[in-house]
C-alpha cells in the first residue's frame, strides 16, 4: 500500500481569465497562501499573455 502524503500541499489547475481552458497545474501550500492564486501566463487557445486564476477543480 502507498503511504499518503503528509504535507499541506495541494494540486490546483491554473484557468485563463479570458477563455477559461485549463492550461496549467501547479502545487500550492495551502497554509501559507490561503488565498488564490493569480498568475499573469501564456495561453495557447487565446495567444496572448493573460491572467490565469487558481482552480481546484482538475479536468
Amino acid at each position: 500500500m502507498a503511504k499518503s502524503k503528509k504535507t499541506p500541499r495541494i494540486l490546483v489547475a491554473l484557468l485563463c481569465g479570458k477563455c477559461g481552458a485549463q492550461n496549467y497545474l501547479t502545487e500550492k501550500n495551502k497554509v501559507n497562501t490561503p488565498d488564490k492564486l493569480k498568475f499573469n501566463k501564456y495561453c495557447p487557445w487565446c495567444r496572448v499573455t493573460t491572467e490565469h486564476k487558481e482552480s481546484t477543480k482538475l479536468k
